[in-house]
């Protein structure tokens, strides 16, 4: 029903309304008595064989929302009957921020891709934290993207990541420190070794002086050469990441069906979709070799299909997120991954 009747729709209007419509009509939706239920039968697939313990989490299975979709937190329990593992809110910033100006999501069909440059467009860290201190389902596990505000120097940031951490860190079962998108300015400057290395030695401070410390991953771009991925690694080592998250959107544009003129047209912003796919995979594999298995990586970008989420799992992998699939494909295509997980 989805492809042939819902994403039509969808996909007649702009791309961030489409996107508030989805979330009104499912908010909606579930307050109907049966609704949940009916979701749950319809998507939700699980089989003992789908579980996967991860940095000291139990998970489900490995198939999970990645950050951006619910940046808010607003939608958990209402996703959480679509059968995914896990789901990752945010970015989340200290303080609310509108983000960048609209029209700030785009639709590239042809390529199955979206371009965003949303820019952390978010409540805010305190309304976030209480909004999931109030959610009913308790068992779906939640991750915490986080990020610094727009008008924070980067000299600054990591008082914002460490903000955010002290906000969430009651309400998510994990944190995923972002410093790879494109749609901040400067804000990929950080992923750079010296000022990464002090950002994340900051956050997990705080961190390790828990009683119960929270599995603390980095969210890395797709653009990075092989010695900045060499320098993750020794990041990752030194300040005791959990794991990591690869990948982000890319700034590149290359290889792309859609008419040159009109991607330039739209400008700037983050890549997403199916032409991120190989790329992505190729930066899992590379980690997982250069790391002996031994730095637990969620794999994200590009995953349409049970053989892409196979491919990404295959490279190395332990978990993965949707994102751009979920929209051009709908919310079977979670039930479909598990399936064919289950199926071998």
């Amino acid at each position: 029903m989805y492809k042939p009747v819902v994403k039509p729709l969808l996909f007649s209007l702009d791309a961030e309304r489409a996107h508030h419509l989805v979330f009104d009509n499912l908010r909606r939706a579930a307050r109907v008595p049966g609704t949940k239920a009916l979701l749950r039968a319809l998507y939700d697939f699980q089989h003992p064989s789908l579980a996967r313990e991860v940095f000291g989490l139990k998970f489900p299975n490995p198939v999970g929302l990645a950050a951006g979709f619910d940046k808010n937190a607003a939608l958990t329990d209402e996703l959480a009957t679509l059968g995914f593992g896990f789901v990752e809110i945010g970015t989340v910033t200290p303080r609310p921020q509108p983000g960048n100006p609209p029209p700030r999501l785009f639709r590239l069909p042809q390529d199955e891709a979206l371009v965003n440059r949303m820019g952390f467009n978010n409540d805010g860290a305190a309304v976030v934290a209480a909004r999931l201190a109030r959610r009913q389902n308790r068992q779906l596990l939640i991750g915490g993207n986080i990020g610094k505000n727009k008008d924070t120097p980067n000299e600054q940031a990591a008082a914002d990541y460490v903000a955010c951490f002290e906000a969430l860190a009651e309400v998510v079962d994990y944190f995923v420190v972002n410093v790879s998108s494109p749609n901040t300015p400067n804000l990929r400057q950080l992923q750079e070794k010296k000022p990464l290395i002090e950002l994340l030695q900051q956050v997990q401070a705080r961190n390790l002086a828990r009683p119960t410390p929270r599995p603390l991953l980095l969210k890395i771009a797709p653009d990075l050469t092989d010695s900045q991925l060499d320098d993750i690694l020794e990041i990752a080592r030194e300040t005791q990441l959990s794991g990591l998250v690869a990948t982000n959107t890319t700034i590149s544009r290359d290889n792309l069906g859609t008419e040159p003129g009109y991607v330039a047209s739209l400008g700037a912003g983050g890549l997403s979709g199916r032409p991120l796919r190989a790329r992505a995979t190729e930066v899992i594999r590379y980690l997982h070799q250069k790391s002996d298995g031994a730095l637990p990586i969620i794999g994200a970008g590009g995953i349409h299909s049970a053989a892409d989420a196979q491919e990404k799992l295959a490279a190395g992998a332990s978990l993965i997120q949707l994102y751009t699939g979920f929209i051009y494909e709908g919310p079977a295509l979670v039930s479909r991954i598990n399936r064919s997980l289950v199926r071998g």
